[in-house]
């Protein structure tokens, strides 16, 4: 089930959003994401964020700015099982564009909006990691 974040989901969030990244970006130390873990924190609370609940646990979430897709974030255990998807089609469903930031590394994901039929506009570098990353786009 897709809710609206509440702030007594901002741990488990949190928790999902570290392990994930650090899981998805091997490419990047480990302590990157630990040192932007309280910026990210104070993030999330200003950010539209929907959670996916199951059995009455959150496993996974998508963050939103504007129409700007921040992440989407799947405990791994539950990946490839469709919440992804699900979590993007419900964005989908309340936006007429799209757009969002991948490092060109993480080639699952890329694949992953690719198959959603999301486009790569351009390719930049970023200035955090001084990793190369697509801005891709989806419209409706």
């Amino acid at each position: 089930m897709i809710k609206q974040f509440k702030n007594e989901y901002l741990e488990k969030i949190m928790e999902i959003w570290l392990i994930t990244n650090i899981e998805a970006h091997n490419f990047i130390e480990k302590s990157y994401w630990l040192s932007n873990y309280d910026n990210v924190k104070k993030m999330i609370v200003e950010s539209t964020i929907f959670v996916y609940e199951q059995n009455n646990e959150i496993i996974a979430f998508i963050g939103m700015n504007s129409t700007f897709i921040e992440g989407i974030f799947v405990m791994k255990k539950y990946q490839s099982l469709g919440i992804g998807k699900k979590l993007l089609d419900y964005v989908k469903d309340k936006n007429t564009d799209l757009f969002l930031n991948v490092y060109n590394k993480n080639k699952r994901a890329v694949n992953f909006y690719l198959r959603e039929n999301f486009t790569i506009e351009s390719e930049n570098l970023d200035k955090n990691t001084g990793l190369t990353e697509y801005l891709m786009k989806w419209s409706k």
